[in-house]
């Protein structure tokens, strides 16, 4: 439910992906960012993160905003351009709400593209 807000307003979308070691779903509570049918996440622990290393295993994932459900496909970003474009939209919607610096987290996560047409 948005309570009147569109999707890329929200503040968490949630994130399942399949164990790499037990096939089991794993679902988690992450920022997001929805740009041109594209959810943008940043992973602050990169690529040591459970979720990135299932997802390379299998991007095969569920994706959830808002109640909406889709099963789409998840990749790690790897084009210079977009990752710049993943920063900064994932950075500045939540640079504002934060009471931290998110500069460190924002220059540093590995950025993560997932589908929602």
């Amino acid at each position: 439910m948005t309570d009147g807000r569109s999707l890329a307003d929200l503040d968490y979308c949630y994130l399942t992906t399949t164990g790499r070691h037990s096939g089991k779903p794993h679902r988690i509570e992450i920022w997001f960012a929805l740009v041109d049918g594209v959810v943008y996440l940043l992973s602050g622990g990169g690529d040591r993160s459970d979720w990135v290393r299932n997802l390379e295993v299998s991007p095969d994932v569920v994706l959830e905003i808002g109640g909406e459900k889709r099963v789409t496909k998840a990749r790690v970003v790897t084009d210079h351009e977009e990752d710049a474009l993943a920063r900064r939209v994932v950075g500045g919607k939540y640079r504002p709400r934060s009471r931290e610096d998110l500069d460190d987290w924002g220059r540093t996560s590995l950025p993560v593209a997932i589908d929602w047409r």
